[in-house]
């Protein structure tokens, strides 16, 4: 089975390494415009060979396996569409699943069966030096089925997932990015948002030097690559502006409580102070709860 991998940066290199790792027989086959990136995957053992094209890439390949910035996805179906052999399957590895969904529909031809993916791992660092083959292991790894797909190249992506350690979910693609916005993109948003406010700050320069742990994890997202963050956010506008107010709401709340919260001069605690631990309670159980799903 030859299999086409467009991208080798961090999930198309590890995807690359995940799949010479299973042990069967794949030729995997790797095209990056940057030529020092695509012989850096080969040196690596990502990939069996490179091609100096997207469209020798994808000549006579099984399953082509996209993993590039979402906005680049229209174009490069675009381009290889008309060179895809006839049965072929067509996969991405974009974190926002409806607008690409409606492009391969418009683009590939409709011999091609396109299954959108959606590894639910990743890395604060990205670059093909980042790849790891066991990135995947255990990972929810989303499914979105193109209407022109057939049984057979669902059940082909299913076992490929399967067999790099992750775990397929077949969901529809605006169930998809409703859901991935509240828990993918808005930490997203927030740990840029974060970031930017404590950065911009004039003591900035002292408050740096007592940073820890807990700043160094809300922020580690602020770390990725900022072509995929920003094309993330246009191809999922809405779910996350709703998730961004959403999350404006309970910081207003907690603001509320900070601001009132107080002692009686005989050091018991008024209301206010009891709803701000309130909150903190909920959150810790609701949070060690998801811990125990």
């Amino acid at each position: 089975m030859r299999i086409a991998i467009i991208g080798l940066g961090l999930i198309g290199g590890s995807m690359g390494l995940a799949l010479r790792g299973t042990g069967a027989d794949y030729e995997v086959v790797g095209f990056a415009r940057r030529p020092e990136v695509a012989s850096r995957a080969l040196e690596l053992g990502a990939v069996d060979r490179i091609e100096g094209n997207m469209i020798s890439t994808v000549n006579g390949a099984d399953l082509v396996i996209i993993a590039t910035p979402t906005l680049s996805l229209k174009g490069i179906l675009a381009e290889i569409g008309q060179s895809l052999r006839e049965g072929s399957i067509v996969t991405d590895t974009a974190s926002t699943k409806a607008e690409v969904m409606e492009w391969a529909e418009v683009t590939l031809p409709p011999s091609a069966n396109f299954i959108g993916g959606h590894p639910m791992a990743g890395k604060e660092t990205s670059g093909i030096e980042a790849a790891d083959g066991e990135l995947f292991n255990g990972c929810t790894y989303c499914l979105t089925v193109g209407r022109r797909a057939t049984k057979e190249a669902c059940d082909k992506v299913e076992r490929l997932v399967s067999q790099i350690g992750a775990n397929p979910l077949f969901i529809d693609a605006s169930d998809h990015d409703t859901l991935v916005a509240g828990i993918s993109h808005l930490p997203l948003i927030c740990s840029v948002a974060l970031m930017a406010a404590t950065s911009k700050s004039p003591i900035w320069p002292a408050m740096s030097r007592l940073a820890a742990s807990g700043f160094r994890d809300l922020t580690r997202l602020a770390s990725g690559d900022p072509r995929m963050s920003h094309d993330i956010c246009l191809t999922n506008r809405e779910p996350i502006i709703r998730w961004i107010d959403s999350y404006i709401e309970e910081l207003n709340t907690l603001r509320h409580l900070v601001n009132q919260g107080g002692m009686h001069g005989d050091g018991a605690e008024d209301e206010g102070s009891e709803k701000l631990e309130d909150a903190f309670k909920r959150a810790r159980e609701e949070r060690e709860r998801w811990l125990r799903m």
